[in-house]
């Protein structure tokens, strides 16, 4: 059989691998790549297969990086059939529609600026009509269920514990009378975290895809709901508002389910609003009460064998774009939980951009933050962003609680392939994970399990007979920090030119202020870009 990494290949986006095994060829996830301008790009080449000869897609759960590129896969052809679980197929019903309008939204807000620089029309990456007709390939698959797919190909879904309907895959392949077992990780959760179940403990494997997200790091342990209730208080009591860029799936239910808690027990003050401005949060919130019956024993609990919400009248949403943009011309403070999760699109960006500025404001992030994203900038200590346009001081309290990640974290990657034992995996395959956190969990299962390790590149190719495996390395080449840094400069550049113009309009009316002016704008452009050529890097 053949392996292929044509995704979440030392990146934590774009999940996509493609198996070949006789006459069967399936994709495990067909996912988007997010974060810096580069890995964007890769969005928009052309797969590296025909999409027409590709039988099914094993669908791991329901997060864009996993499933967002299945609409243009159907667009170029694809007739298969895209197999998951009953709650991701229900879940992608919002997701799929919810990124084409994002893609159409993107374009048509570039085609406007390009349309005055006479740039030639950009096309979205697909559309509402790309999803619909995408969302029809769907077929649900229960749980620790055998689906046969071809004589030789059987799969089993078992809970991930990552989202609500997330899977790990146990798939067998049948060659020259022997079965081999390859296990696709997908997104493994944390154990005990609210709501979901823990990941299922795998017995035994020939092969693992692991992914490695926080593979080397581990999650604070607290009580999150006091941690949280202390932000809420000291944000409430500066007279500011607590912005939360939150996954739409997933965490927002998370985050909804503390603040109930935190309710419960006279934490929380009832007379703060916390709203939800995503529609994408407020129907994936429906969705997971009408898949209640995938909820651990506590949420069952709280919520009750039925699913229904209980009373929690501070809680309140915003259905309509006019609704949103009126949260930031009231009055008062509030709690303000938007999409997306990495503040890179959506209507979070308007919240940061009437927030950031304010000192007595928070902007708390709740989740895991690529390379290249908003959220990771800020967190690391940007002092200044463009937001919509617009240059943005950060003021605010920038504030992050990485315990509420529906990733598992080290040692809880280890503990989990430390449980597969019966056979131990011939080989490892680390995905899904930026490079340092890679090594380090390869390090640690080397050492610690004594398990061989690899780390694909996008395009490698692994040619496995029963345990054994040749690698055939990738021919397609890497994004590099040098073309990560044109990108850079030339942001910088463009900025340093509105810059100098908005100066020069101030300076111009004090002739004598205009040469030293000019000579300190001059030395530290020039010490800048010194700082950030490929060079000297």
């Amino acid at each position: 059989m053949r392996l292929e990494f044509l995704g979440a290949a030392h990146t934590v986006t774009g999940s996509c691998y493609l198996l070949e095994t006789g006459e069967d060829r399936y994709l495990v996830d067909c996912g988007m790549f997010q974060g810096s301008k580069r890995i964007r790009e890769y969005n928009y080449e052309e797969f590296s297969f025909n999409p027409a000869d590709i039988d099914g897609v094993l669908l791991t759960h329901a997060h864009v990086d996993h499933c967002g590129m299945i609409p243009k896969l159907v667009r170029e052809g694809f007739k298969g059939t895209v197999y998951a679980t009953k709650a991701t197929c229900d879940l992608v019903k919002i997701m799929l529609p919810d990124s084409a309008h994002i893609q159409e939204s993107d374009a048509e807000l570039l085609n406007r600026k390009g349309q005055r620089r006479g740039d030639a029309p950009v096309q979205p990456l697909y559309g509402i009509d790309d999803a619909m007709d995408a969302l029809k390939h769907f077929s649900p698959v229960p749980y620790n269920q055998e689906l046969r797919l071809s004589e030789n190909l059987r799969v089993v879904f078992r809970d991930a514990g990552h989202i609500l309907g997330s899977a790990i895959l146990e798939v067998y392949v049948k060659e020259n009378g022997k079965e081999t077992k390859l296990v696709f990780s997908g997104d493994l959760g944390q154990p005990h975290q609210p709501i979901i179940k823990d990941p299922t403990i795998i017995k035994g494997a020939d092969f693992v895809l692991l992914e490695s997200t926080y593979g080397d790091r581990l999650h604070q342990l607290y009580d999150k709901e006091t941690a949280l209730a202390e932000i809420v208080n000291e944000t409430m009591d500066r007279g500011g508002n607590l912005i939360i860029p939150s996954f739409a799936v997933g965490r927002t239910q998370t985050l909804l389910y503390y603040f109930y808690r935190l309710h419960q027990e006279g934490r929380l003050d009832p007379d703060i609003p916390i709203i939800i401005d995503s529609p994408l949060a407020i129907a994936a919130t429906r969705v997971f009460l009408k898949n209640f019956q995938d909820f651990d024993d506590d949420a069952i609990k709280a919520f009750g064998k039925d699913g229904k919400v209980p009373n929690f009248s501070q809680v309140r949403i915003c259905e309509t774009a006019a609704e949103s943009r009126a949260l930031n011309s009231s009055e008062g403070s509030a709690i303000i939980i938007s999409a997306s999760g990495m503040a890179d699109a959506g209507r979070i960006l308007h919240h940061l951009k009437h927030n950031l500025w304010r000192p007595e404001s928070t902007i708390l992030f709740v989740g895991y933050q690529a390379e290249g994203c908003l959220g990771r900038r800020l967190i690391d200590g940007i002092t200044r962003v463009r937001v919509l346009g617009e240059e943005i001081a950060v003021k605010a309290q920038i504030k992050s609680l990485d315990g509420f990640s529906a990733h598992a974290d080290a040692n809880q990657l280890m503990d989990w392939l430390g449980n597969i034992t019966d056979p131990k995996p011939a080989k490892v395959f680390i995905v899904h994970g930026e490079a340092p956190a890679q090594e380090a969990l390869k390090n640690r299962i080397q050492k610690e399990l004594g398990l061989e390790c690899y780390i694909p590149f996008r395009g490698d190719l692994a040619k496995i007979t029963g345990r054994a495996s040749e690698i055939v390395p990738s021919n397609i080449p890497a994004v590099s920090v040098e073309k990560e840094m044109e990108d850079v400069l030339r942001d910088f550049d463009s900025d340093y030119r509105q810059l100098r113009r908005r100066v020069m309009h101030y300076v111009v009316r004090q002739p004598k202020m205009m040469e030293p002016v000019i000579k300190v704008m001059s030395k530290a452009r020039n010490y800048i870009r010194k700082l950030f050529t490929p060079f000297n890097i």
